[in-house]
């Protein structure tokens, strides 16, 4: 099925492993098979085939599949980009769940794919042990698949580490940064991608959007990984073009459509496709969500892109849909959800540090932040009022995970340093990127008294460090069954702990 040059299922011709259609009347799963958003004794599984076919899973608890159940999906057609997905449901708690999917033939039942195999875990019932990884950034700043390097290495290593579950905190895909054949290193080397159409330009259609993440996939230490790990997904602005909000009207000459609203529609549809993400029954589309993981943890996925008034200076005195970055109606129903949790640790996955200031250009920015270290402003009169809720109605035990800013960080946030001080002291731990460009660090605002406790990249470091320097990070969060101590760690492109830390949960 894989050969080393070949016409790829991502659009085209390139160097380097790739999956060919079968060369008979069988329909072949192209890109492996994913499982996620796995809460309640339900979870997704997620595949992709050559031609219209209908996703059929069976699974069991056990390798034999004895008992085994089996599931029809939905149908992969040209509308879904050949994507389907299959709603596992009833599935028992604290096991490992083993699955096979395949494909039926539209023409005849005897038609059928090779299947493919998978597994995930899913949550205890009681207070057992919980391992939650996390990141982002894959395939950024020009640095895609390099084969002679090891492809997405950073993927087989977290393999390694056995998580319950990973959390992608955003940039899924660079859909805005065409990857060329060759990159020149410093040293005179030349780093060498995996090349095909739809990542030789910008994303614009919704076929070049769905190109990005089949590009992602053709990679096997991903595939593999995905097989493996039940995920959380979320997205950030890469999905579509750096920094972008609904309201913007692009001024970049690469595009021939500057309209973001249009380009994030398609993008979000791909984005939707190609994840193994349980769609929304009341808001089609929606992206933020939460899943529990036993009584020990429950994850809040957050969206900080879809809701989001325009990026500005930051400085508006009032709150209002300028000043939105979350939404009314998302910040809403994350105080409502945390406040009814009754999970020991509420872990809130974002995907934008909460102190950091990330910059847009000269005068605007693109996060929380606004730089001036003061009260809160503009953005952060939004995070202001989130934290202020969770210290009104004694919210206990809440960590924030992020990425986007392409280096591994902990952050303390703490009142007695802050300039706003009606909250509770908290952790946010940053991580990436998975295989794209390090940067950083970057500088810490005061509003809500964050103290750098750790940075994981050398000072003076040069900006956009390839991966085979070896500054590709993730974080674990593992909670202790018995004693309910969260470890929070940082970890190597090599799965090194590079920072450890255990908190202690407040009764």
């Amino acid at each position: 099925m894989f050969l080393r040059r070949s016409l790829a299922a991502a659009g085209g011709a390139l160097s380097g492993p790739a999956i060919l259609r079968a060369q008979g009347g069988r329909p072949v799963i192209t890109h492996g098979v994913a499982a996620g958003d796995v809460t309640g004794g339900r979870a997704i599984v997620w595949s992709r085939a050559d031609r219209p076919a209908r996703l059929v899973v069976e699974w069991s608890t056990t390798e034999a599949f004895a008992g085994a159940r089996r599931v029809v999906g939905t149908t992969a057609t040209a509308e879904t980009g050949l994507t389907a997905r299959a709603e596992l449901t009833g599935l028992p708690a604290g096991q490992t769940i083993v699955y096979r999917a395949r494909f039926e033939d539209l023409a005849g039942a005897r038609s059928d794919s090779e299947p493919v195999p998978g597994r995930f875990r899913t949550a205890p019932t009681g207070r057992g042990d919980v391992l939650l990884a996390w990141s982002a950034d894959t395939c950024g700043q020009g640095w895609g698949i390099n084969p002679e390097w090891g492809g997405l290495r950073l993927y087989e290593t977290m393999r390694q580490v056995n998580p319950d579950v990973f959390v992608h905190c955003g940039d899924t895909i660079y859909a805005d940064q065409p990857i060329t054949a060759e990159v020149k290193l410093d040293d005179g080397a030349v780093w060498r991608n995996l090349v095909t159409p739809a990542k030789s330009k910008v994303a614009q259609t919704l076929d070049e959007f769905r190109g990005n993440y089949l590009y992602n996939l053709l990679d096997d230490k991903m595939r593999r990984f995905n097989a493996e790990v039940a995920q959380v997904v979320l997205w950030d602005d890469h999905e579509v073009r750096d920094n972008w909000y609904p309201q913007e009207v692009l001024d970049d000459a690469r595009y021939t459509e500057r309209r973001a609203s249009v380009l994030a529609a398609r993008a979000r549809q791909a984005f939707l496709e190609h994840q193994p993400i349980r769609p929304a029954a009341d808001e089609p589309g929606r992206i933020y969500r939460a899943f529990d993981y036993g009584p020990s943890l429950k994850v809040f996925a957050l969206d900080l892109r879809s809701y989001r008034g325009p990026n500005s200076p930051n400085r508006q005195a009032q709150a209002g849909p300028d000043t939105a970055l979350l939404g009314a109606a998302q910040v809403r129903w994350l105080e409502e959800r945390l406040r009814a949790s009754k999970a020991t640790w509420k872990v809130i996955a974002c995907d934008m540090p909460l102190g950091l200031v990330v910059a847009d250009g000269p005068t605007d920015f693109e996060a929380v932040a606004n730089g001036d270290g003061g009260p809160p402003l503009g953005r952060e009169l939004e995070i202001a009022g989130v934290l202020r809720a969770l210290r009104a109605h004694d919210v206990r035990n809440v960590v924030w995970i992020t990425g986007d800013v392409h280096y591994a960080a902990a952050h303390h946030y703490d009142p007695a340093r802050a300039r706003f001080k009606d909250f509770k002291p908290f952790w946010e731990f940053v991580a990436g990127p998975l295989n794209a460009g390090t940067f950083g660090p970057g500088r810490l605002d005061d509003t809500f008294g964050p103290e750098a406790r750790f940075i994981a990249i050398p000072p003076g470091m040069k900006p956009n460090r390839p991966p085979s320097a070896g500054f590709q990070f993730f974080g674990t969060l593992r909670v202790d069954g018995r004693t309910q101590v969260m470890t929070a760690r940082l970890h190597d492109l090599t799965g090194k702990a590079l920072y450890s830390l255990d908190l202690e949960p407040e009764p």
